[in-house]
């Protein structure tokens, strides 16, 4: 199996349960994959990428509306936006893996690692929807932010790097311990559990931020561009969104966010 060839099958199979599956298989057999890191692929028509299943219903995200946890219901849509944001994650990390040639073989094995934990994650709790909110993934619309700026970042691997990674998803790492404390206000056993699921994938996403923190700084570095200042210039060009305070300062520094680039997200 060629790593990257089958990265971009499986970016565009449909149906959520197969593709993390898939991305899971890969992962498994990641010593046995080759890479072809110099091969540049064509890219297949747009309107393929990513694979997604008919449901749920994508809007905007000014659409989407938003529910109390305090009731069974509003749990549920809440991680149900969850379980979208992994599977878009799952998306975002395979095309990482095809998209972009000639990096270092670490690279794209770093990638499949994201792919497979955040397969993962959307499979805790796919499961946990059904089993304790009775609901199913495709149950309530959603919005693809995420995807949005993986189009926009589609001919830029540091932009891609610093506004996926470690802007997009890094607002999960602000965002996890306050969704936690709702959680656990609430107390019933579903809530619970899902505060242990978030824990695993706080845990986890971390690394992931981290990845996209490490390849951003070897990109400059190859580049000669400044880490800091060409952030806050590809947030401009690209319409990045600003993180919300608070932030999650430990987090943040656990995945290797340097102390000028804490003060710039702070502060500007």
């Amino acid at each position: 199996m060629e790593l990257r060839q089958r990265a971009l099958e499986v970016l565009r199979l449909c149906d959520p349960e197969e593709k993390s599956a898939a991305a899971l298989d890969m992962y498994a057999q990641a010593a046995l994959i080759s890479i072809a890191t110099e091969t540049r692929l064509t890219a297949p028509p747009a309107d393929t990428l990513p694979g997604r299943p008919a449901r749920p219903q994508l809007l905007h995200h000014t659409a989407v509306a938003r529910r109390s946890p305090a009731t069974p219901e509003g749990r549920a849509v809440l991680i149900h936006a969850i379980a979208h944001i992994e599977f878009n994650a799952i998306n975002l990390a395979l095309d990482a893996i095809w998209r972009f040639a000639g990096m270092p073989e670490t690279f794209y094995r770093d990638w499949l690692r994201v792919a497979a934990e955040e397969a993962k994650h959307f499979r805790l709790l796919r499961d946990h929807l059904r089993r304790q909110l009775h609901h199913d993934y495709g149950d309530f619309p959603a919005h693809q932010g995420l995807w949005s700026m993986c189009e926009k970042t589609a001919d830029d691997i540091v932009a891609r790097m610093a506004l996926v990674p470690r802007t997009l998803e890094a607002r999960g790492l602000d965002a996890t311990p306050l969704i936690q404390h709702k959680l656990r206000q609430v107390g019933t056993p579903d809530a619970l559990a899902a505060v242990s699921i978030l824990d695993i994938i706080l845990r986890e996403e971390v690394g992931h931020v981290a990845i996209g923190n490490h390849w951003y700084g070897w990109l400059c570095t190859r580049d000669g561009l400044d880490p800091v200042a060409h952030y806050a210039a590809l947030v401009q060009r690209y319409e990045a969104p600003r993180p919300k305070p608070p932030l999650n300062e430990a987090a943040r520094r656990a995945a290797g966010f340097s102390e000028a680039e804490m003060r710039w997200l702070q502060h500007g």
